[in-house]
């Protein structure tokens, strides 16, 4: 006979501590099997096989193995379809339930579409919660309907909507004795997967207070250590965000303004699903003539632009999957003012780059940047490399450190000088933006 039992199903929650889905999935009293799953529909698309993503998934999967361990449990992992795996364990369980938490990106709508459809085809229930966020979809909406597209107004609303409900975790380990009772399973190996190893890639879980108590002084210098690095535990939920904002909410505003940031551009991407196909926020800059000069284009992401600041926050990225939040803003202002080159290449190579890269985000940054966006950057705001060097990094630490020969002969020149790329952006922008 088989067995009944629940399924929670881990995604980008990657923790037992404060996990909402798992929560109510112990609570409702039956066996809870864990299980996560390596979508192939994800990594069989990754070309890079050190990616260093995959390298942090994994070892967040071990490590969660061995916390499951000593409840007696285990988690299943998989590497195939979703569907598959589910199609599999119906046929070995007697499955009543599978809770798990919302991912608001298209792909991964499609796809739990498609599982709850099948599941239900078995008389099984599929229950989806919000964990990813502190307020989603219509939670921060204007007094009269409608989403925000401007970030001051909706940060406003979500600061008075935000109490000690919002902020309190879920008490996961009172019902922990509930998980599926079984012997340790074994997990697929990278290699198995296709993948190797990648090194030095996991930044601590633990941050310093101080860093969050001195975020609004430290946060745009890139030569210190004055930004949490918590963004790739908030990709990947291990740490919960109820957490992280309630220590941001009793020790620095500038600090939990980043959070919400991060949940406002979720709710462009829920509210305008079109910025998830491609498409700029603002239709009228899909008319912009970019020049789609690959050569230029490999500059940029090699580091090679002649423009130190620049270079070293694209040798960075390169180097660790990581670049500081300043730099980012500096380096997609110059491939898309500076090189006139479309803002989708640079959204797709930190795709493939940043550690903690998560779609509406990147999105947001890059629409910001090219001035496309909602509440974006004007398109005549065009940042001065040499000017946000004098200002963030005026001893020229961070330079030094990922371009040591910018002082050399071998150093190339720059590739367009400031003046010209600015008038030319102007230009360019000005024409395609031009009432019809």
């Amino acid at each position: 006979m088989k067995p009944s039992i629940n399924i929670f199903w881990f995604r980008r929650d990657l923790r037992l501590n404060d996990n909402a889905g798992l929560y109510h999935a112990l609570k409702a009293g039956m066996p809870v099997l864990p299980i996560f799953i390596f979508d192939k529909h994800i990594l069989d698309q990754l070309e890079d096989k050190h990616d260093k993503r995959v390298s942090f998934i994994y070892q967040a999967v071990l490590e969660l193995q061995t916390e499951l361990e000593k409840h007696q449990s285990s988690l299943h992992v998989h590497y195939a379809e979703p569907l598959d795996v589910f199609k599999q364990l119906s046929q070995e369980y007697n499955v009543q339930a599978v809770f798990t938490n919302h991912d608001y990106e298209p792909y991964a709508l499609q796809r739990d579409a498609a599982i709850k459809e099948l599941l239900q085809q078995h008389g099984c229930s599929f229950f989806s919660y919000k964990d990813h966020v502190i307020f989603e979809k219509d939670e921060v909406m204007k007094p009269a309907g409608g989403a925000y597209t401007v970030f001051t107004p909706y940060s406003r609303v979500w600061l008075k909507k935000l109490d000690e409900f919002y902020l309190s975790s879920y008490p996961v380990d009172k019902y922990l004795h509930r998980l599926y009772q079984q012997p340790s399973l074994v997990i697929p190996t990278l290699q198995q997967m296709g993948f190797e190893k990648a090194e030095g890639v996991t930044p601590p879980k633990q941050w310093k207070r101080e860093i969050i108590k001195d975020y609004h002084a430290t946060r745009d210098l890139p030569a210190v250590a004055g930004t949490s690095q918590m963004g790739v535990h908030l990709r990947f939920g291990t740490i919960s965000i109820r957490h992280l904002a309630k220590v941001a909410n009793e020790t620095n505003a500038t600090y939990l303004s980043e959070l919400i940031w991060r949940e406002f551009y979720q709710a462009i991407l829920w509210h305008f699903p079109h910025v998830g196909q491609g498409l700029a926020f603002k239709p009228a800059y899909d008319k912009i003539p970019w020049r789609h000069n690959e050569a230029d284009f490999e500059r940029w992401c090699n580091g090679t632009t002649g423009y130190p600041i620049v270079d070293a926050g694209m040798r960075e990225l390169n180097e660790t999957g990581f670049m500081h939040n300043r730099i980012r803003m500096v380096t997609a202002s110059f491939l898309t003012k500076h090189l006139l080159i479309d803002w989708r290449w640079g959204e797709a190579y930190f795709a493939q780059k940043l550690l903690d890269y998560e779609f509406a985000s990147n999105n947001g940054g890059w629409q910001w940047a090219a001035g496309s966006g909602c509440d974006a950057a004007p398109y005549f705001r065009i940042f001065n490399p040499y000017l946000q060097t004098k200002k963030f990094d005026k001893d020229l630490v961070y330079v030094r450190k990922w371009v040591p020969e910018f002082e050399d002969f071998s150093y190339p020149k720059p590739m367009v000088e400031h003046e010209v790329a600015r008038k030319r952006a102007l230009q360019v922008y000005g024409e395609a933006l031009k009432p019809s």
